[in-house]
């Protein structure tokens, strides 16, 4: 049976095939310690989820719902991102989706043609490259030369073209937890409308900053900025959420009837019973998100100086969001005699049983994600077990 030529090439997520590896390993009485996945370890709130039962006991999670979603859901979302970026939407302009990550997927198949160029910084999450190709473009992976990690301007000047549609930011950033500021943002914005580009703001981590760094997004600006902008958001990270697979679009109206459609020739609708959660969520005290953020907060300024102490790691820049860890470990890979960040993740897994995700997967090589979003005990014990394979292979 022969494929299709678009999915020939396609590259499975690695975060997942890795978290699953190691869930099986887990399952067979492997004592592994998994830090692949970005996924909360706090239960979802209990007043979401007595919401979504209720829901269930009512009847209203029996039936279809509107392809992008319910009106108070829609309405709901509306209202917080008019509070969160001084907007002034309207259920209007938002599509409810299965996970911000479908979301992403919604907006390849609506706004790329054949061979436009993506404009994506280095490194990156997972899947943007992956579904830009499933949507017939072409990704055009941005190296940053500042110091910081950051793209400027001129990096992505360089690497502009008459095919370029459309750039992609994420702030705080999948995987090294970097914060764009409002000044970066603008000079970012302010070059992308010039050469009429669209911008694409992936947010979901935008609750989850540290140690009094400022939340900025490309969709705060108003003016032509915002004309030329889209939101994508979701419940996921914030609310620990990430089984119920909740995800937002916000943009003009035209694209959201795009994605209505779309949403109404694949998945109909996200499921009922979620849909009723989310709405829960977003009447939550703020106190019970804030609760999650100070934890992780506290996981990154006490691990951060014991992974940078560990031989040949290093960090360009402290994370300043997300819940990740992302060292430059070349000088571990010269200590070692390892050949790349992938034979090191493979032979830590088999060895040392800690389960992360190598640089490779999100295009930089010599790096390594880990996720703190992980009880204390397993953090401590998971870098004493990788100090030790270290020092084995030295």
């Amino acid at each position: 049976m022969e494929l299709s030529k678009k999915v020939r090439d396609l590259q499975p997520s690695a975060t997942i095939a890795l978290s699953d590896q190691a869930k099986k390993l887990k399952a067979k009485g492997v004592d592994v310690i998994n830090l692949t996945a970005g996924e909360p370890d706090f239960p979802t709130p209990t007043a979401i989820k007595d919401a979504a039962i209720t829901a269930i006991h009512q009847g209203r999670a029996d039936s279809y719902t509107a392809a992008s979603g319910i009106l108070p859901l829609k309405k709901s979302i509306a209202a917080k991102v008019n509070e969160q970026y001084q907007a002034n939407f309207s259920f209007e302009n938002v599509a409810v989706t299965t996970g911000a990550k479908f979301g992403l997927y919604l907006l390849g198949q609506a706004l790329l043609d054949p061979e436009d160029e993506v404009l994506i910084p280095v490194p990156f999450w997972v899947s943007y490259g992956e579904q830009v190709k499933l949507a017939g473009g072409k990704p055009i992976f941005v190296q940053p030369t500042s110091t910081t990690g950051k793209i400027s301007v001129s990096d992505l000047e360089k690497c502009l073209t008459s095919k370029t549609k459309l750039l992609i930011l994420n702030s705080p950033q999948n995987p090294s937890g970097l914060v764009y500021s409002k000044s970066e943002l603008l000079k970012i914005a302010q070059w992308a409308t010039k050469h009429e580009l669209i911008l694409l703001t992936d947010d979901i981590y935008r609750d989850l900053i540290y140690n009094q760094t400022e939340f900025h997004s490309l969709f705060e600006f108003g003016g032509k900025i915002r004309e030329h902008t889209v939101l994508v958001s979701g419940f996921s990270k914030s609310y620990a959420m990430t089984g119920w697979r909740i995800g937002f679009v916000v943009g003009p109206t035209k694209l959201i009837k795009t994605l209505n459609a779309l949403l109404g020739q694949t998945t109909s609708n996200l499921t009922a019973v979620s849909q009723y959660a989310a709405l829960a969520a977003l009447n939550l005290p703020q106190n019970e998100v804030e609760q999650m953020r100070v934890s992780y907060e506290k996981r990154l300024n006490h691990f951060y100086p014991k992974l940078a102490e560990l031989p040949g790691f290093s960090f360009p820049v402290k994370p300043q969001g997300a819940f990740y860890f992302f060292p430059d470990v070349r000088e571990a890979l010269k200590l070692t005699g390892i050949s790349s960040t992938t034979e090191f993740a493979a032979k830590l897994l088999e060895e040392a049983h800690v389960a992360l995700v190598p640089g490779e997967a999100f295009g930089q090589p010599g790096f390594i994600r880990l996720t703190y979003a992980a009880d204390k005990d397993s953090l401590e014990e998971s870098i004493q077990r990788i100090q030790k394979f270290i020092e084995l292979h030295m």
